[in-house]
């Protein structure tokens, strides 16, 4: 097989697995896959605009409105208008999403862990490197 099947192969089978991660591991948490993600950034972030938002997504801004129109309804997040700038709202992390983002986290943790775990020890350090190569290289490539 080619590299470039191999590589096509595996990230398939990368995709399901990620994707059955989020559908057992993150529902139980009452939001969507989508929310979660959103939770997850805007608590990295502190602050965060929807546009910045939905580029770290790679959403379209009307698809991440509504999430966050949602999450704004659930109170999860708040939106606070920047007092220099009346246009521009920031998105924040309210203290029930605060409480959200932490048990994704610690969901997240012990997935992973337990991902880890279950590699070599002396082969962890070589995945994380080529994960990291991988995201480069993909968003080198990213054509959208």
């Amino acid at each position: 097989m080619e590299t470039v099947d191999l590589l096509r192969n595996l990230m398939r089978a990368l995709d399901k697995n990620i994707g059955a991660l989020e559908k057992t591991q993150l529902e139980c948490c009452g939001a969507t896959i989508g929310q979660c993600h959103a939770v997850m950034e805007i608590g990295l972030a502190g602050q965060i605009s929807l546009i910045d938002l939905a580029n770290l997504l790679n959403l379209d801004k009307s698809t991440m409105s509504r999430t966050v129109n949602n999450l704004v309804t659930d109170e999860w997040i708040d939106r606070i208008t920047d007092p220099e700038n009346r246009r521009y709202v920031k998105l924040m992390l309210t203290r029930k999403g605060q409480a959200l983002h932490e048990q994704i986290s610690s969901i997240l943790i012990a997935y992973f862990g337990n991902i880890m775990n279950d590699i070599p020890e002396n082969k962890r350090e070589q995945v994380a490197e080529s994960l990291e190569l991988l995201i480069l290289a993909l968003k080198k490539n990213n054509c959208c």
